[in-house]
């Protein structure tokens, strides 16, 4: 053990005596190894904040949740021509599944807008998602209050002209301002602010902070609906403790006869779940943490020749030194696990300023952006891990050629 230790202690002497005489060399071997190690933790980091992000803002809602509606949330074998032609979903769909599927904890109506313009007085927010949506997806999505109240099941079917903010969208239109009762404008129509949700945070891009919430009703009297009109979706959550598989198919078969299909006919419309959405999700991380690991790769491969390189050229310079070691008795294994602990300490320092680099950046965009960026413990050990890796593969070899040289010819050859 203490000869293991004793051998640690003079490879990283030697290691860090190669840094002090061969500066730009060793700098230019590390940069390699620096390079690939940030590479794959940033991007591993990156891709695990997105799916964390999204992990969570979906932990509100029931993975059961179902959209009905003309579109796909995920890949179809259907095609496109077909589902441009299927029919828009609209209220009536809405009020027919609510009043003939049982076992419907929650349900809701919502529209597809684009973002709106909300004007209060002199100060005008753009680009806001305004989502016209029934009562019901309080509920299904498990929204908070911060002020106020959400409009009601009679301002739901009435079509009041009534809006709740979410908190990014309260603070850009009011500031300081107590949102609740003032009169806004948006669809070129007075509109009276009741609630304002509380911050929930980004992550898909689509979150509440940034959205306002009016009656689907509401919008319904001003913007046409039917096949070419707006398009929708009915989402329903069923209640807990059912066969989801028996509920699905009481609904879908009960919308088909609703939709006057024959039993050849295929579905004119998708029933998306958000467990599939997730599935679908995990997919695309895969797809990304893979595309990730193949593009880093050629950064690793290139700082793995860059170690090699260097210890090549070690070997060489200290091919005298080699020959004395083993003229007085020093085994090839001892010259071997000399060099390769040198080539693994100059790649692990390589990987720790690369996973030091990735540390520091995602401080700073914790500090800049409304985004969590974790770097987490299993990522800073793979980093590690994979410099230690990468100093054994690139090191094997130069220290293989020094545990060989004959005694006496790397005298003479080092003289």
């Amino acid at each position: 053990m203490l000869l293991y230790l004793r051998l640690f202690k003079e490879s990283f002497s030697f290691a860090i005596n190669a840094l002090r005489n061969n500066k730009l060399r060793t700098f230019l071997s590390l940069l390699g190894i620096t390079i690939g190690i940030f590479s794959i933790i940033a991007v591993l980091a990156a891709v695990d904040s997105l799916d964390k992000s999204i992990k969570d803002q979906l932990s509100g809602l029931d993975k059961n949740t179902m959209y009905i509606t003309k579109y796909s949330f995920g890949p179809t074998e259907v095609p496109r021509w077909q589902r441009d032609n299927f029919p828009q979903t609209e209220y009536d769909d809405f009020e027919f599944i609510q009043r003939s599927v049982p076992n419907i904890e929650a349900m809701a109506y919502v529209i597809f807008g684009g973002s709106e313009n909300i004007k209060y007085e002199g100060n005008t927010v753009t680009g806001v998602n305004v989502t016209p949506v029934s009562n019901g997806i309080y509920d299904i999505e498990s929204l908070k209050l911060k002020e106020g109240r959400f409009y009601n099941e009679s301002e739901s079917n009435s079509g009041a002209n009534v809006m709740v903010v979410g908190s990014g969208t309260a603070e850009n239109l009011f500031g300081t301002i107590n949102p609740i009762g003032k009169t806004v404008r948006a669809f070129g129509r007075k509109m009276t602010v009741i609630g304002v949700l509380k911050k929930m945070g980004n992550g898909l891009g689509d979150s509440p902070d940034e959205k306002a919430f009016v009656p689907a009703n509401f919008v319904r009297r001003f913007k046409n609906g039917g096949a070419e009109g707006l398009a929708g979706a009915v989402i329903v959550k069923p209640e807990k403790n059912i066969d989801i598989g028996a509920f699905e198919a009481v609904l879908k078969q009960k919308y088909r006869a609703y939709r006057g299909l024959k039993a050849d006919e295929p579905d004119n419309f998708f029933i998306n779940t958000l467990s599939g959405l997730t599935d679908f999700v995990d997919g695309i991380i895969g797809f990304l943490n893979g595309a990730g690991w193949v593009i880093s790769g050629f950064s690793l491969l290139v700082g793995g020749f860059g170690i090699a390189n260097i210890m090549f050229v070690s070997v060489r310079e200290r091919t005298n030194l080699i020959g004395i070691q083993k003229s007085l008795g020093a085994k090839n294994k001892f010259i071997l696990l000399q060099f390769l602990f040198e080539a693994v300490i100059l790649s692990v320092l390589g990987g720790l300023i690369g996973i030091m680099l990735v540390w520091l950046i995602s401080l700073a965009a914790n500090a800049m952006l409304d985004f969590e960026f974790v770097l987490s413990l299993s990522n800073i050990f793979l980093g590690f891990g994979l410099s230690t890796f990468i100093g054994l593969v690139s090191g094997i070899i130069p220290a293989i050629s020094a545990a060989r040289l004959d005694p006496v010819e790397a005298i003479r050859t080092g003289m």
